[in-house]
């Protein structure tokens, strides 16, 4: 399954750099690099990054990613939670998120 994380430029470019991150802020305060799954992803987007330009999807293969857990989060969904710095290798392929004047469009997701 895939899970995606979205950064903000220059948190992307950081992780290009070093080949590992702590995350976003958000990420670093809660201990956690927060995950959604593709049915999660513009809803994420919207509560969390809108209007925010240059935004960069990151695709992430769940299997064998430890320690991952699955923990409740906004309207008691569960959301991919990864207990450890991500990791360059982690990424599968990456990309930029279109910004229109409907909001953010992630693209199709698999």
């Amino acid at each position: 399954m895939l899970a995606y994380k979205i950064l903000r430029p220059d948190e992307y470019q950081a992780l290009r750099q070093d080949g590992r991150s702590a995350g976003a802020p958000v990420d670093i305060a809660d201990g956690f690099i927060h995950l959604s799954t593709a049915e999660q992803v513009s809803g994420t987007l919207a509560k969390h990054f809108a209007g925010e330009p240059g935004l960069v999807l990151l695709a992430i293969q769940t299997d064998g990613l430890d320690p991952l857990r699955w923990e409740p989060s906004r309207g008691d969904a569960l959301f991919p939670h990864l207990y450890r710095e991500l990791r360059l290798t982690d990424i599968l392929w990456s990309r930029e998120i279109a910004l229109n004047d409907q909001g953010h469009d992630p693209g199709e997701l698999t």
